[in-house]
């Protein structure tokens, strides 16, 4: 893992482009899936069933879709321990979420209009569940964290894709946490040919209007370029985690953060500021020693090698200034008061307060969305919630004083646009 000291932030101008565009060394995939995506279109199942017997599984020959008694049978596969663990999972997500809720309003003018915004849920979302290697690492989180919110907005359909196993089928452990949820809408279906169906619709799979998930760059780049024809939750790149770290901090604990984002994925970026060059040496030392030990210890090691690094700045105030140039999806505030520090971070798709809070908590078990903006679009953009799946309806009830009395100024507005029918409208409308 490198180690940079900078006696100033502006030093670190090439580290925070090389981890903004680390997502370009991939190839590019635009053809690829726009080709993807017109097949969908024309082939509709067919294509789908394609591709599963090319990428997933050879002799592929169920239905699409998931029966209820198969969701039901995934589900007695878990144990009631594991089941009350994702059950309390839920709980905690779900109460958050409430908390999001936006209701309608209005408010009522002197001269008797009505003005106000309605807040109404889409009809039907399309919910991206990545397999993970082979179905064998089942991301029940990412189903947790993306159905609750819908649920809570009040959306009526939902509709799960995730690829099937080598068998044919989904892991038990999904197929668990869409029975906890009620969902009876799960497709064994992945990839971008996926989001295609979820946007253009097939004979087994019906459009949606919101698509949702993580997934790779061609499950992303489907995404991108289905919107539009369909709303998304925004387009995630590769995980990231930033910790701002004073001399209090735990070098273990540190290297233990950095090195959960570093085990997702080569791509991922897992960076440390601290003003501690002891510090500093202290958690390279300790991501060595625990990269010796990880399963999946050789995307990690490639990630800490690319995209891993520890700072070391002068002062806190340059720490910060740092942490939101480079606006991490996850930053972790391993300091003395970290209550402190809250209004001084304006970009972070999420904040970790203090030594008890790593970045786990959030991502399974606390409440908050852990889909989150990255590579540096926490600049501008939030966090999947509620808010995604719902949408705003202006109400506008004008009392004919209003408009009598305003008709003169409305319709000179609109000449001013050179929009001589608008101004008619209005003037239709006046006290002859």
């Amino acid at each position: 893992m490198q180690k940079f000291t900078f006696s100033q932030v502006s030093d670190a101008q090439e580290l925070i482009q090389k981890l903004a565009h680390r997502h370009l060394g991939e190839q590019n995939v635009e053809a690829d899936v726009r080709e993807i995506l017109t097949n969908v279109k024309t082939q509709k199942d067919s294509f789908l069933i394609e591709k599963i017997r090319e990428f997933d599984c050879k002799e592929f020959n169920s239905p699409l879709r998931v029966s209820e008694s198969e969701i039901q049978q995934g589900a007695a596969q878990v144990s009631p321990e594991d089941m009350e663990i994702i059950a309390e999972a839920a709980r905690n997500i779900r109460s958050f979420h409430e908390a999001q809720l936006e209701k309608s309003w209005f408010q009522t003018r002197e001269d008797g209009s009505v003005l106000g915004q309605k807040i109404s849920p889409v009809h039907r979302a399309g919910l991206y569940v990545p397999g993970g290697k082979g179905g064998n690492t089942p991301l029940i989180s990412s189903l947790l964290m993306q159905a609750i919110p819908a649920q809570v907005a009040g959306v009526k359909e939902i509709a799960i894709v995730s690829p099937p196993r080598e068998n044919g089928t989904l892991n038990p452990y999904l197929l668990a946490a869409a029975y906890l949820l009620d969902i009876t809408e799960v497709y064994r279906v992945g990839g971008p040919w996926a989001v295609g169906a979820l946007a253009y619709g097939t004979e087994s799979i019906k459009a949606v209007d919101v698509i949702t998930g993580p997934g790779n760059q061609f499950v992303t780049m489907a995404k991108k370029l289905v919107q539009g024809q369909v709303g998304i939750d925004m387009l995630a790149g590769p995980s990231e985690i930033l910790i701002l770290a004073d001399d209090s901090a735990s070098p273990d604990y540190v290297a233990a953060d950095l090195l959960s984002q570093a085990e997702h994925d080569t791509l991922a970026s897992s960076v440390c500021v601290t003003t501690s060059s002891y510090l500093a040496e202290k958690i390279v030392e300790c991501v060595n020693k625990r990269l010796e030990n990880l399963p999946r210890a050789e995307i990690a090691r490639a990630s800490i090698e690319n995209f891993g690094a520890v700072i070391v700045l002068p002062s806190m105030q340059m720490a910060v200034e740092l942490a939101n140039l480079i606006a991490p999806e996850h930053m972790e505030l391993m300091v003395q008061e970290p209550w402190n520090y809250v209004p001084l971070i304006h970009n972070a798709g999420a904040l970790f307060l203090g030594a008890w809070s790593p970045e786990p908590v959030g991502d399974y078990f606390a409440g908050p969305n852990h889909v989150l903006p990255t590579q540096g679009t926490a600049r501008y953009a939030s966090a999947l919630g509620v808010q995604t799946f719902c949408k705003k309806t202006s109400i506008i009830a004008s009392s004919m004083k209003f408009t009598r009395t305003k008709a003169f100024a409305i319709a000179k507005l609109a000449r001013m646009e050179g929009l001589e029918a608008h101004a008619q409208s209005l003037e239709a409308r006046k006290i002859n």
